[in-house]
């Protein structure tokens, strides 16, 4: 397997790459910042210029050429309603065309929990945020790419443990940014794992488990 991996300069980003290096799976890292580019070769990924807003679809999908799988944990970022609109809403559908081209079917995307920051007084950038994002998940859903769909609870920028909670519906919560890239390392050698959206909290299944049994559980009944 070879992986194209779209915001692997991120939290969740390094840690999965180093994660599918410890594998001996061959990462490629896009990034628009020249300064990421050795963060990136620091997890065992190979860095790959590339800008979701200015590249095209083909622009892209020759980035992509020669993986197997895409995976989309990039983000705006709190820059603005107009870089969430382009990044996280044009640019997923601009990743998932070039995926397409490119040949490479298998497609992780990080998404949003529904109940992200109900308990708050949300601004009207956050609710854009989440409008977009919805509409992202409602993109990707509509290709014929083999794609999972992760929607991680309140994000903590730390290394996890390797256990979760993981469903198509679960309690909102917690879950470290090292447990989200455990997930996904788990959801990419789990072929079963297909079409499905998952979300995701720390919790107590081994992450291995935790897609095994979604995947078990979303498959045709007899």
């Amino acid at each position: 397997m070879k992986v194209f991996q779209i915001g692997a300069a991120g939290g969740v980003g390094r840690r999965l790459s180093a994660l599918l290096a410890a594998r001996g799976v061959a990462a490629t890292g896009m990034h628009r910042k020249p300064e990421q580019a050795q963060a990136i070769t620091k997890t065992g990924a190979i860095p790959v210029p590339g800008d979701l807003i200015t590249d095209s679809v083909k622009e892209l999908a020759a980035k992509m050429a020669g993986h197997d799988a895409v995976v989309f944990s990039a983000g705006a970022h709190s820059t603005g309603m107009d870089q969430t609109s382009l990044i996280d809403g044009k640019g997923l559908e601009k990743a998932a065309d070039a995926a397409a081209l490119a040949g490479a079917s298998r497609f992780v995307l990080v998404s949003a929990f529904p109940e992200s920051e109900r308990g708050k007084d949300p601004s009207e950038g956050f609710e854009h945020y989440m409008r977009v994002k919805k509409a992202a998940d409602i993109h990707l859903a509509h290709t014929d790419l083999d794609w999972v769909i992760v929607r991680p609870g309140l994000l903590r920028d730390e290394d996890g443990d390797g256990l979760v909670t993981a469903g198509p519906a679960i309690a909102y919560g917690d879950v470290r940014r090292g447990n989200v890239a455990a997930f996904i390392d788990a959801a990419l050698h789990e072929p079963g794992l297909s079409r499905v959206i998952v979300e995701l909290t720390d919790g107590s299944t081994p992450v291995a488990d935790a897609a095994a049994r979604i995947a078990a559980s979303t498959g045709a009944r007899r």
